[in-house]
């Protein structure tokens, strides 16, 4: 992500500029220009709010950032947006942490890619006073930051999973999961979220396999065909989000097995509310990336004015978005579902 030059600069400020650019490359992290100036630049006065994303390119993670600068520019805050390479990217993470610390930074909203791996570096922004605040995934423990802002990623997990059983119609289950990122609180609690919906045990032999997927399309795709070739006696998928259901479907499809499979999702981006009207996926459980975003840069803002710190946990919400809705599930249709979506 190209970042740029400040010409004009005399020798000494042109040096310091790059070092810094060649300080984040090197680590591995990319920035946005978000606000008025250049993310390494000044702020005129204003309030900084760093935000850190697991990518810069993700649609979830782009979404989030559009509307955390929204509500920055409405509060005439700066904010200063900085990612991982890719999900996964903990080292890119925490170059982007020290950054914004160095930056002068008053809060910092981050969400992590590695749950402890970010511990220390958010330790160094709080011991200087810079709130931290959790976006959309919790640090381990939770209270290493000092409020966390998400969907109750158990309980979306949850939704997922009884909707999926529901689904089957008396059938027994035969699933595969696609998980995300091994260290990534949301997998791990998505996981287990969606066994508990759908009844299973841990370790249940109508589990047929799980992988790691990155939540990347690709990776899922590649893990679906893995686990068929294994057993392809499969009626149900778990997905950790909607790149990855687009990968399983990509990969049943080319078996011709797409259609005695009913596959889940999580999310409520506007292409996989579509991918659901299209009969890709069954189901996909909406989240409120833009809620989370503008609720933590106003706790930022509060907190710089006031010195009122957020605490504990503030959950944003999930709604099953389906056009086959099941006895006793809460759901919205996609019309619904596309008219709230983001993305």
């Amino acid at each position: 992500m190209g970042r740029r030059g400040h010409v004009g600069l005399a020798a000494r400020g042109l040096a310091v500029a790059a070092a810094g650019a060649l300080a984040l490359a090197a680590a591995g992290c990319t920035s946005q220009k978000v606000g008025g100036s250049d993310t390494a630049g000044g702020g005129g006065g204003k309030i900084k709010i760093g935000l850190v994303t697991k990518t810069d390119s993700n649609p979830y993670f782009v979404a989030l950032r559009e509307s955390a600068k929204a509500e920055a520019d409405k509060q005439g805050a700066e904010l200063i947006a900085l990612a991982g390479k890719f999900d996964g990217d903990n080292d890119g993470q925490v170059t982007a942490l020290e950054n914004l610390i160095q930056q002068g930074a008053k809060a910092i909203m981050v969400t992590p890619s590695n749950s402890t791996g970010v511990i220390n570096a958010i330790k160094q922004a709080r011991d200087r006073g810079i709130l931290v605040i959790a976006l959309d995934t919790a640090t381990d423990p939770e209270n290493a930051v000092d409020a966390t802002i998400a969907t109750d990623n158990v309980e979306a997990g949850r939704l997922q999973g009884q909707y999926v059983r529901a689904a089957l119609a008396g059938k027994d289950p035969h699933l595969i999961m696609l998980d995300g990122t091994p260290g990534s609180t949301v997998s791990e609690q998505r996981h287990n979220g969606f066994l508990q919906g759908i009844g299973l045990p841990a370790g249940d032999p109508r589990i047929l396999g799980a992988e790691p997927t990155n939540g990347e399309q690709n990776k899922a795709q590649q893990a679906t065909e893995n686990l068929l070739q294994r057993n392809s006696e499969v009626n149900a998928v778990y997905n950790l989000n909607e790149p990855a259901a687009r990968g399983a479907y990509a990969a049943l499809q080319g078996k011709g097995l797409a259609g005695q499979v009913v596959i889940g999702a999580i999310d409520g981006g506007c292409q996989g509310v579509q991918d659901v009207k299209d009969g890709k996926t069954a189901v996909t459980v909406m989240q409120f990336p833009k809620k989370m975003a503008a609720t933590g840069v106003d706790d930022a803002v509060e907190f710089a004015k006031t010195g009122k710190k957020p605490s504990g946990f503030t959950n944003t919400g999930a709604m099953v978005i389906t056009d086959r809705p099941m006895p006793g599930i809460d759901s919205k249709d996609t019309a619904w579902g596309l008219q709230n979506c983001w993305g």
